[in-house]
């Protein structure tokens, strides 16, 4: 989900990137990054917050990344260079946009893990052993830095195996749905509940969407990698569209197994939702299945904890981010540094909140990032960018704008004090980084007069 700033010129001959990437190989790269852990964590938080059809804020969360999936369509294919938000928001409002756009990504990527450590400790771990959530947050976290220290090739090779056992798990819900509803159990009557004691349809299904909203998060990532792509005007956005529409269909399936499988209340009352499919449906043991979710939240975390420090570490090589970041282990060359400060900041958040809290900060720091771009691709209309490139229809970035605006009402006092810190600290970041490249400038003028 982190993407690093990139300068706005062509790339130096001998430098440019291989085209590599096909469009099926370009979907499965996208599908890949969405199809995550977070689905395994927060079916029970949207039955909480939208009631027994889950489904519905997850069909509403798919359009609404839909929106903003067309604006990132037009600009990876208007600029097919790595870059991604903080790029867009340089072209379009200067390098302080630029900067808090990146800083919003690194933090995002930080908090996700923080979500995704304090997921790995409950109901899943709970079938093995019971510890307090906080503690194995913590050693989780601990792990997960060393790991990402050893190496991130050994990282790559893992994340293979662990996406396919993920992907695998999910599939697996959607069939004991289905078989428990063939057998006679289950309720689909609670597949058209919505609402709660608290609050209306109407307010339930765009509270759960926020949260339905992380788990379609991912894709923004792929714009890295619109410049190795062949032919990315006709590749990119057909494997974009395509990878979120695939993912919206498995997550609302999901969704469908999980609310018409399980009691409401039960649902929302578990940090394990998805186990309680299989406690509910039988004939998959509890320990297998709650080893899959452990794999696929581990695995999640991991990813998102490399692109976080090296992230981190871009940004202090750029003179962005305090020097001391770029620091790497000698014999391995990985950014320790980075990785430490950004564990270290996991973890402090980790227990500060809980996973509805820190999921709903990560949405809202997105959602800054994704009003950043929509209103990005309207201001660069008047640059004509690369020839022939995809071009969104005006209402849809349009439309975009006013789906984070409107998500971003649903968000909770606590959670927009947690962001609005985060985001005061990437100006302050922002502006010294602002002054220091206005005065590294000023000395250069001086030197050549």
């Amino acid at each position: 989900m982190l993407a690093e700033s990139a300068g706005q010129g062509a790339a130096p001959e001998g430098t440019a990137l291989k085209r590599a990437l096909t469009t099926p190989l370009l979907y499965f790269f996208i599908l890949g990054d969405v199809l995550g852990a977070g689905v395994y964590v927060l079916v029970g938080q949207v039955a909480a917050d939208a009631g027994g059809a889950v489904w519905v804020p997850l069909v509403v969360a798919l359009l609404l990344a839909l929106l903003t999936a067309a604006s990132y369509a037009e600009l990876a294919t208007k600029y097919p260079r790595a870059g991604g938000a903080s790029h867009y928001a340089t072209r379009a409002f200067g390098p302080f946009a630029g900067f808090v756009a990146g800083f919003c990504m690194l933090a995002a990527g930080i908090v996700s893990v923080a979500a995704l450590a304090r997921g790995f400790g409950g109901d899943y771990l709970s079938a093995f052993v019971t510890l307090p959530v906080g503690l194995v947050a913590v050693l989780f976290l601990a792990l997960l830095a060393l790991v990402n220290a050893r190496g991130i090739k050994e990282s790559t090779r893992a994340n293979v195996v662990a996406t396919v056992i993920e992907v695998g798990g999910l599939i697996v819900i959607v069939v004991l749905g289905a078989w428990l509803l063939l057998r006679g159990d289950g309720d689909v009557g609670r597949l058209t509940q919505l609402g709660t004691p608290e609050k209306g349809a109407a307010a339930a299904v765009l509270s759960g969407s926020v949260l339905a909203y992380y788990s379609f998060v991912g894709f923004e990532t792929s714009v890295n990698v619109a410049e190795e792509t062949r032919n990315p005007r006709r590749s990119y956005p057909r494997a974009l569209f395509g990878a979120l529409a695939t993912a919206g269909a498995v997550y609302v399936l999901v969704g469908i197994a999980a609310s018409a499988a399980v009691p409401t209340a039960r649902l929302a009352g578990s940090s394990g939702p998805l186990l309680e499919v299989v406690r509910e449906a039988g004939g998959v043991p509890t320990r297998l299945f709650s080893a899959i979710a452990l794999v696929a939240v581990a695995n999640g975390a991991l990813l998102t904890g490399i692109m976080s420090s090296r992230l981190a570490y871009g940004m202090a090589r750029d003179g962005l981010l305090p020097a001391a970041l770029t620091k790497v282990l000698p014999g391995r060359r990985t950014p320790w540094a980075a990785i430490a400060v950004t564990s270290l900041l996991a973890m402090l958040l980790a227990l500060t909140g809980s996973v509805a809290t820190l999921a709903s900060t990560l949405v809202l720091l997105l959602l800054i990032v994704f009003l950043m771009v929509n209103t990005a691709v309207l201001v660069l209309r008047r640059d004509t960018g690369e020839a022939d490139h995809f071009r969104a229809p005006t209402v849809l970035p349009v439309l975009g704008i006013a789906s984070c605006v409107l998500l971003a009402t649903q968000i909770e006092a606590d959670v927009w004090l947690r962001g609005l810190v985060i985001v005061a600290v990437g100006m302050v970041l922002g502006a010294v980084s602002a002054a220091r490249r206005g005065k590294r400038a000023e000395e250069g003028a001086r030197d050549t007069v």
